[in-house]
Formats: structure tokens, sequence, C-alpha cells
């Protein structure tokens, strides 16, 4: 693995209607661990869904995975109470971040949050440009992402669905969306 000293710390932001947004960020974390970095995880909406990549996860030690947020914010009945936990969630980022201890972050549905106004695009791109170190890769997932995440980030990936096996009344099948 590079050395810290010598590597460029890439910020990818992926976004869009298409699937594929966490699935692509959770393959590099994959990668990044195979190479013996130290990975971190931190999903701000999918609450306790149990998912397999996070059980896959587990088998690494040096991937540490956080599934946090209130579940899916679109049933959601107190929206109040979803932007203090996500507030409460950013925070705990900032913290992890801060400590220098990971090689690879992914923000899993950030860009969401910026989408409901509970965190604003603005503040984690100020975060990023002043306190992300340089030799740390950062990925942020979710639709919507804002202007601000779109600029500060070095990569930008939109998935854009064409179609989706929902519409004809496929629900999410374990193994491929969870």
């Amino acid at each position: 693995m590079k050395e810290r000293a010598k590597r460029n710390g890439i910020t990818l932001l992926h976004t869009g209607d298409g699937k594929g947004k966490s699935s692509s960020a959770f393959g590099v974390a994959f990668r990044a661990a195979g190479w013996g970095m130290q990975v971190l995880v931190i999903q701000f909406i999918k609450g306790k869904w149990k998912t397999g990549e996070q059980q896959a996860a587990a088998r690494f030690d040096n991937i540490e995975w956080h599934a946090l947020g209130d579940g899916f914010t679109w049933n959601t009945k107190n929206p109040a109470q979803d932007q203090a936990t996500s507030r409460e969630i950013w925070s705990f980022c900032q913290e992890k971040i801060r400590t220098h201890r990971f090689d690879l972050v992914i923000l899993d549905e950030i860009n969401n949050c910026c989408s409901y106004g509970w965190i604003s695009g603005a503040e984690i791109a100020d975060f990023i440009r002043r306190e992300k170190p340089p030799w740390m890769h950062l990925i942020l997932t979710g639709r919507d992402a804002p202007a601000e995440l779109i600029e500060v980030a070095d990569t930008v990936t939109e998935m854009k669905m064409v179609k989706h096996a929902f519409d004809r009344g496929i629900n999410a099948e374990q193994g491929i969306e969870f």
C-alpha cells in the first residue's frame, strides 16, 4: 500500500436516480480493504436493516461499519427527528475523520440528507476543504447531490436509471439490493 505521505486522497461523489451509488462505493471499500487500508463506512439512512455488504464487511478486521439513521426517509413520521438524527450522524462522521485513523471513509446517503435540508452541502464541503487529510480517500453517495459537493469532489459520477425491476413489480432482492 502506498504510504500516506505519497498518496493523493481522492474525493468521489456518486449521485443520480439510478441504482449502484452505494454498491459502487462498497466495491471500493472492499478493494481498499484488500490492500490493507483502514476503511470506515457510515450509512445515514439505512438504520437497522440488515445487508449483505455489512455482513461481508464484518469478516474484515480493517473495515469499521456503522448503519445509522432512522430508516427510509420517504416513509418518515417525524421529519424533525430525522433531521436531528442526521445532524448527530454528521457530528459522528466529523469526529471519526478527525482521528486520522482511516484511509477511506464512505458517507453513504449523505447527499440525501442535503436534499432534504437536514445538513447543508456548503457545511460538508467546507469541512472537506478544511479538515479532510490530503491522503484520505472519501466517497459521498446519494441522490440529488448539492452543487457545493459536486464542486469539492475530485470525481463525480451520476448514475442514470434507464429502467428498474421495481417498475415491473419486483421488490428488492436479497444479494442484489441488500
